[in-house]
Order: structure tokens, then C-alpha cells, then sequence
């Protein structure tokens, strides 16, 4: 799946990953693909926690060759 916006968030730390990513897909239209790449470890779970509470699809939650973590969401 191709996304419509990459954001690149390595070396930020919670909750500026989610923050970021919020701010994102605001400006983004219902349906499209926000890739994120982060590096802290518990993105992946907060990401999980962040679609499941705010009714956005996490659509991959992946872990990248260079140990960084891949998050693709879709607008709700």
C-alpha cells in the first residue's frame, strides 16, 4: 500500500510520536495512508492503543531491517 504522506519521527520519544501522527492525519482527507517510522519501543504499542481509541485503521505495524518501526494508518 502506497502512502499518501511519510512522516519520519526517529528519536522522538512518547507521546510525541502519537502527537505528531494526530496532527498529520488531521490535515489529511477520510481514507488516506499515513506511513510513520519511529524509534522508540513502545510506538508500536501506543500507535495499536491510538487507532483502537480514535477509530483510525493501523493497516501495518512492522519492525524495518535498520530496527526502526514502520506504522501504516488510514484515515477514518
Amino acid at each position: 500500500m502506497q502512502p499518501d504522506k511519510l512522516i519520519d519521527l526517529s528519536g522522538l520519544n512518547c507521546p510525541l510520536p502519537i502527537l505528531r501522527a494526530k496532527k498529520a492525519l488531521a490535515e489529511m482527507e477520510s481514507g488516506k495512508v499515513l506511513e510513520v517510522i519511529a524509534t522508540d519501543p513502545g510506538a508500536p504499542k501506543d500507535f495499536e492503543a491510538f487507532c483502537r481509541q480514535t477509530g483510525n485503521g493501523l493497516v501495518e505495524s512492522t519492525v524495518r531491517e535498520d530496527g526502526k518501526f514502520r506504522m501504516v494508518l488510514k484515515r477514518k
